[in-house]
């Protein structure tokens, strides 16, 4: 008779707690939209929530200690003229949240650390580029200031706002509405999902698709995908009979051509994948493929036959996945390995009520010294419920397996630099002392004046725009300027105090 043998897991024993009841927020208006997204951010000083609002749109963002009832006149932001679809906070300033609406436009806004008077409706920028409805909003998780907006123009544009100013516009890669968008662990791909039934990873700087796979599930409901750290992708979708599943795929093993130069894409009028590429020993090489053919998927999961599209959430440090359905009462988590089956079921969280949205907070939020790995907070249709997941463990130590180094709020990469082709690994802090939120900090935003380019006029001296040495020589002349300046003032206090003695004795003597 044999024995099962049962996988040897640190986090095999995870398990969920909700928070007592005064711990909870009370009273809250939750958005009724019918719109496939959280409704809910985080982060270690805030907690944001998309609530209803006549008159326009939106969010209700409250300090993490401003648990119990919210009184009906609490101050919101409130600037969108219709409802808020999506808000994601900076994860390089805690201060800092994006939203996006039905009105299309991306609104970015200074959050105080103390509790404003009046509602905020005065945004630090507006974005607007898009020319409908703005579903998606995703700040980069490397670089400053660098924002994507994906919108139901089929539209993907990434932002610079620290100058308000459209980087990038992704318009021709996506024939029908985005589900929605995702970063890899640098920044430097996006993975996406659309109602066409496709799945993407894009290339932005460059504009190419690297990679597409075609009917990851096969069901006609929403798919969802993220990327793992490793680069694999994870997706969430329904089957035929519409059963839920889930699948990790692996883009290596996907690859149309062996070689690393870049590839090209393009669909034929017959569905077909066309692709340009290179071998592994750098020969030029060109395909046609059957989308249909595509490689399996390296794991596939089916879940239950519930109606509800799930939302994934990935945790890089502990390489679990949590999967919380919209209208479900229940939590699943997974831990991702490279060992088959690949994707291993945890445990589930489940509750008497069903969730309108959810919150995930960033690991440097969490309470190490509770064990905790991670925290929901789950939207009922009036309140919000914080959801503990802990791994028990009797030492009071601060437990190094646990909390490797995670990523900080400093980012790795300013706008520029990404934009001209740098890629960096999140900067990393340790957990071991917990982690202590910073004071606010003021984003700027310094839009471009046109007038900005036009060169100096006067008899001095004129410079062409297109003059490299424009800045060295102004700076040079200015600090010149500057000392002279600076020599006459001191020539003229010596005069005056020369000048009031004499003043001084004169008028002494006629005493």
């Amino acid at each position: 008779m044999s024995r099962r043998v049962v996988r040897q897991s640190k986090f095999r024993h995870v398990f969920g707690q909700p928070v007592k009841a005064d711990q909870c927020y009370e009273d809250i208006r939750v958005s009724k939209v019918t719109w496939d997204s959280s409704f809910c951010a985080v982060n270690p000083k805030f907690i944001a929530i998309i609530v209803e609002s006549s008159g326009g749109g939106a969010f209700l963002v409250l300090p993490l200690s401003k648990t119990g009832r919210v009184d009906k006149n609490y101050p919101m932001v409130s600037g969108h003229t219709a409802p808020v679809l999506d808000i994601d906070w900076c994860p390089h300033n805690d201060n800092v949240i994006a939203s996006s609406s039905d009105d299309t436009t991306i609104m970015v806004w200074q959050i105080p650390d103390y509790v404003p008077l009046r509602s905020i409706t005065e945004p630090i920028v507006t974005l607007e580029g898009h020319s409908k409805r703005v579903g998606i909003v995703s700040w980069h998780p490397t670089s400053r200031n660098i924002l994507l907006s994906a919108g139901g123009d089929n539209m993907i544009i990434i932002w610079n706002v620290g100058t308000g100013e459209p980087l990038i516009t992704l318009d021709e890669m996506h024939s029908d509405l985005i589900y929605n968008a995702c970063w890899n662990r640098t920044g430097s791909l996006i993975c996406t999902a659309c109602k066409d039934k496709k799945v993407r990873v894009i290339d932005p700087r460059k504009q190419e698709i690297i990679a597409v796979k075609d009917r990851p599930h096969e069901g006609a409901r929403p798919v969802r995908a993220i990327f793992m750290s490793d680069g694999k992708i994870f997706t969430t979708g329904f089957s035929k009979m519409s059963d839920r599943q889930l699948a990790l795929w692996d883009l290596e093993k996907c690859a149309a051509h062996e070689g690393i130069r870049p590839m090209r894409a393009i669909f034929t009028r017959e569905g077909f994948i066309f692709t340009t590429g290179f071998t592994r020993m750098s020969q030029r090489e060109l395909g046609l493929w059957d989308p249909k053919n595509f490689d399996e998927p390296i794991a596939l999961q089916e879940m239950d036959t519930s109606n509800g599209v799930l939302l994934p959430f990935y945790d890089p440090d502990s390489n679990i996945v949590y999967l919380c359905g919209k209208g479900d009462s229940s939590i699943r988590y997974f831990e991702i390995t490279d060992e088959p089956p690949y994707v291993h079921y945890l445990s589930t969280y489940s509750s008497k009520e069903p969730q309108r949205g959810i919150g995930f907070m960033p690991k440097r939020g969490l309470d190490v010294s509770k064990c905790e790995i991670a925290r929901f907070y789950k939207l009922h249709e009036r309140k919000c419920e914080p959801i503990i997941m802990t791994v028990p463990r009797k030492s009071d130590l601060f437990q190094d397996d646990l909390y490797p180094d995670t990523a900080g709020p400093e980012p790795a990469l300013e706008a520029e630099e990404w934009f001209a082709g740098k890629n960096a690994e999140p900067v990393l802090i340790s957990l071991r002392d917990g982690y202590v939120p910073v004071k606010n900090r003021e984003l700027k935003v310094s839009k471009k004046n046109i007038l900005d380019n036009k060169p100096p006029q006067g008899p001095r001296r004129s410079y062409s725009t297109t003059d490299t040495n424009l800045s060295k020589v102004t700076f040079e002349e200015l600090l010149e300027e500057i000392k002279s300046l600076k020599i006459t003032v001191l020539a003229q206090e010596k005069r005056i105090s020369v000048l009031e003695n004499k003043l001084s004795k004169f008028t002494n003597g006629t005493d």
